[in-house]
C-alpha cells in the first residue's frame, strides 16, 4: 500500500531535479541580451538557438530513451519545408506556420516511430538513416513543389505577431528563435523531470526489466519518438522562417550527424548538453572555418578525440558541478 509519506519519498528527487539554479537563469538573461548587447553577432545567436533546440530534440530519444538515429535531420528538414511552403502559399504568419510545421512533423514521427520499436541498436540506426535519405530524395524530385537542388526560393515571412518585422541585422529572429526555443525547453525539462520521464529513463537504462515492471515500453517510445520529431520539426521551421529559404541541405545526413557530434561534446541525458554542444560547435565551426577554411573539422575531430580520451568531466568541470545542483 502506498501512503502519502511514501509518495512524497519518490515526488521528492523528481521536484529537486526541476528545481531552477541560479546559472540557469544568468543562462537565459544572457541569451537574450546578446542580439541586444552584440548585434553584429545576432545572427550567429539565432542559429545557436536553432541547432541547440534541435540537439535537445535528439537528447530526449537518445539521451533519456536510449533510440539511436542518425536521420533525426528528417524532422527538421520536413519542419523547414512545411513552415516555408505554408509561408509561400498559404499565408506568411510565422507563428502559425510553426504550429503547422510542428504539428506535421509531430505526424511523420508518430508513423515513423513504427520503424524504432523494433530491432537492435544497429537496425534502428540503418532504419532512421533510410528514412532521411527517402526525405532527401523524394524533395529532390518534386522539384516543382520543394525547388529541388536550387532550394525553396522566394519566402517571405510576416512580422512576429503582427507586430515585429524581421530586420536585416537578424535581432528579432534571434528573440523569436531564443522565445520558441525557451518554450519548448520548458515543456520538455518539465517532461523529463516527472513519472513519465522517469519511465523513460527506465527503458533506456534495462528495457526487459522495464517491461517486467509493467511500463509499456511500445507506447512510451511512440510518444517520445513523436514529440522529439515535433520539437526538430519546429527547429527546422525556425530555420526557414528567419532566413526565408529551404533546400535540400537541411535534410542532408550532414545534420543528423552534427548534432550528433553537439551530443558528444555536450553530453546527453542532459537538455543544457545539447545547448552547451551547439554553443561550442557552431563557434569552433565559425571561428576555425575562418581561420583554415579546408581544415576546420580536423580541430573539432581533435576536441572530440581529447573528450574521449581525457573525459568530459575532467574537460569541462564546470559542467559536472551544474549537474550535482541537479539541472536538467
Amino acid at each position: 500500500m502506498i501512503t502519502k509519506g511514501s509518495s512524497n519519498d519518490w515526488r521528492a528527487p523528481l521536484l529537486g531535479q526541476a528545481r531552477w539554479r541560479w546559472w540557469e537563469f544568468l543562462l537565459w538573461a544572457l541569451a537574450f541580451a546578446a542580439p541586444l548587447v552584440l548585434p553584429q553577432h545576432a545572427l550567429m545567436v539565432n542559429e545557436i538557438a536553432i541547432v541547440a533546440l534541435f540537439a535537445m530534440s535528439l537528447d530526449l530519444v537518445l539521451g533519456y530513451t536510449g533510440i539511436v538515429s542518425l536521420g533525426h535531420a528528417a524532422f527538421f528538414g520536413f519542419g523547414a519545408y512545411a513552415a516555408a511552403l505554408f509561408a509561400k502559399l498559404v499565408m506568411p504568419d510565422p507563428t502559425v506556420g510553426l504550429v503547422v510545421a510542428t504539428v506535421l512533423a509531430a505526424v511523420l514521427g508518430l508513423a515513423a516511430s513504427v520503424t524504432i520499436l523494433r530491432g537492435s541498436d544497429l537496425t534502428r540506426l540503418m532504419v532512421t538513416l533510410g528514412t532521411a535519405l527517402l526525405l532527401l530524395e523524394l524533395a529532390n524530385k518534386l522539384d516543382w513543389l520543394t525547388g529541388g537542388a536550387d532550394g525553396l526560393q522566394g519566402v517571405v515571412m510576416g512580422p512576429v505577431l503582427g507586430l515585429f518585422d524581421f530586420d536585416l541585422y537578424g535581432r528579432v529572429a534571434a528573440w523569436y528563435s531564443l522565445a520558441v526555443a525557451l518554450v519548448l525547453f520548458l515543456l520538455m525539462r518539465r517532461l523529463v523531470h516527472s513519472p513519465f520521464g522517469a519511465t523513460l529513463m527506465a527503458i533506456r537504462d534495462n528495457r526487459l526489466r522495464a517491461m517486467a515492471i509493467g511500463i509499456p515500453v511500445t507506447s512510451r517510445m511512440s510518444v517520445i519518438y513523436t514529440i522529439a520529431a515535433a520539437v526538430a520539426g519546429a527547429a527546422g521551421a525556425l530555420l526557414a522562417q528567419t532566413t526565408g529559404f529551404a533546400s535540400l541541405d537541411v535534410l542532408a545526413f550532414d545534420r543528423s550527424a552534427d548534432v550528433l557530434l553537439m551530443l558528444v561534446i555536450g553530453g546527453v541525458g542532459w537538455l543544457y548538453g545539447g545547448v552547451a554542444g551547439a554553443i561550442v560547435f557552431k563557434l569552433l565551426q565559425d571561428t576555425l572555418s575562418s581561420v583554415t577554411p579546408q581544415y576546420w573539422m580536423f580541430w573539432i575531430g581533435l576536441l572530440l578525440v581529447l573528450l574521449m580520451l581525457v573525459g568530459r568531466e575532467r574537460l569541462l568541470r564546470p559542467r559536472t558541478w551544474f549537474r550535482k545542483g541537479g539541472a536538467a
